[in-house]
């Protein structure tokens, strides 16, 4: 099959699936089986049901014969491609079907046969070859009864009225609209199919994206400390051995805290859907950050009391936090820092500053960390102001909308 894709061999694409998007449906199906078993009920349904309208129309329509019933074998059978060439089937049954009424043969089932290959064939896609071959029947039909009875079996044929004609016509319209009905509904699957992929889709790469993020966080922030703190014992290995020591263990400390925390973030990649085993961190550790920005050197005065925040503000309060001072120790001379924590009913404001100045052309963190923080405020509906003051030194500012924790569990 992929070779004849490739060479062009073999039927072209819109004769055996329809347009792009339309027969999903009609592909699964393709892909698992063969409708073997209604098509072999409805071969025997029609054979028998022709029998009996055989035997009711005695005398008036030709009496069935080997070539009839082979007209009706042909027609049916035919509905065994009728998921994979639906165009193909609806003018194939149409044509057994014709041809069998122009012979004189009885009324019946025959009928059915066409009708189940339009349905497959709109539902397919193919609304207009479904259409056309139903309405070359119609018109053979009409054709057969009303003008060409005179060279046409059975013998002594009078012309048919009009009034049946309205009837098939009605038939055709309800078979048809039935089919529209059933197309319409398997496109609307298939659009809440998308839907509900896209959606999951997206919901991975938002997880995606906090995970990275926290990592980033938890990353920059530990190794900033032990890049500083190996500075110092490296410079003071020699001279000063005791403080060369307590760098040593600032590093200690620093990474078995971080690998707690990149623990914590992994443990929800391996299970997905439990809760946490340690609670996220949130503004109630500032003390924490400043203990270790202190072993990094930097010392921080906070200025403010956080209020109670719903899990998600505080978590990313803290790490705004936590990626300022980290920027603070990597890209500026300063040793001091400032955190101002404000809030009212509505919203939440971080202010960390430095005094600077930069140590170098990216000084104050243009990378991701800046990056991480405006994605962190944004998922949450709040803004990130980053950049010089004017009177020396980078100011980092926060604005987060405020839920307070028990507002929350009211809700």
């Amino acid at each position: 099959m992929d070779e004849q894709r490739a060479s062009g061999v073999g039927p072209p694409h819109w004769w055996r699936h329809g347009p792009p998007g339309l027969n999903r449906w009609v592909d699964e199906q393709q892909s698992t089986r063969w409708p073997w078993r209604s098509t072999v009920l409805l071969t025997f349904f029609v054979l028998v049901g022709s029998n009996y309208a055989a035997h009711q129309q005695a005398g008036e329509r030709a009496a069935l014969d080997p070539f009839a019933r082979a007209l009706l074998l042909v027609g049916s059978v035919l509905l065994l491609w009728r998921l994979r060439y639906p165009v193909a089937v609806v003018f194939g049954t149409a044509a057994a079907a014709m041809v069998y009424l122009g012979a004189g043969y009885p009324y019946g089932p025959v009928f059915l046969t066409v009708a189940l290959a339009c349905f497959c064939a709109v539902v397919a896609g193919h609304r207009r070859a479904a259409w056309a071959a139903v309405g070359m029947l119609w018109v053979g039909h009409v054709l057969v009864g009303h003008w060409l009875y005179r060279w046409l079996p059975p013998s002594g044929d009078s012309a048919a009225s009009w009034a049946p004609e309205g009837v098939i016509a009605a038939w055709v319209v309800a078979i048809v609209a039935l089919a529209e009905l059933a197309r319409a509904r398997r496109e609307q699957w298939g659009r809440e199919r998308a839907e509900r992929a896209q959606a999951a889709r997206r919901r991975a790469d938002e997880e995606r994206l906090r995970i990275a993020r926290e990592l980033h966080d938890v990353l920059a922030h530990s190794i900033s400390v032990i890049n500083v703190q190996a500075g110092v014992g490296l410079a003071l290995l020699d001279t000063d051995p005791e403080q060369a020591r307590t760098a040593l263990t600032t590093i200690k400390a620093a990474s078995k805290e971080a690998l707690g925390e990149v623990r914590q973030v992994l443990d929800t990649l391996r299970a997905p859907g439990e809760a946490p085993r340690a609670p996220a961190p949130g503004l109630d550790r500032l003390p924490d950050l400043v203990e270790q920005a202190a072993r990094a050197g930097l010392t921080v005065d906070v200025e403010g009391e956080p209020p109670r925040l719903a899990p998600g503000t505080d978590l990313a309060a803290f790490r705004i936090v936590q990626e300022a001072l980290t920027n603070v120790v990597r890209h500026s001379v300063s040793r001091h820092a400032r955190v101002h924590v404000d809030h009212d009913r509505r919203t939440l404001r971080l202010c960390v500053d430095d005094d600077g100045p930069g140590t170098g052309a990216d000084a104050g963190g243009s990378g991701n960390g800046l990056a991480g923080m405006r994605e962190r405020a944004a998922a949450l509906g709040g803004t990130i102001e980053a950049g010089p003051r004017t009177d020396g030194g980078f100011r980092v500012l926060a604005v987060l909308p405020l839920k307070v924790k028990a507002e929350e569990d009211d809700r």
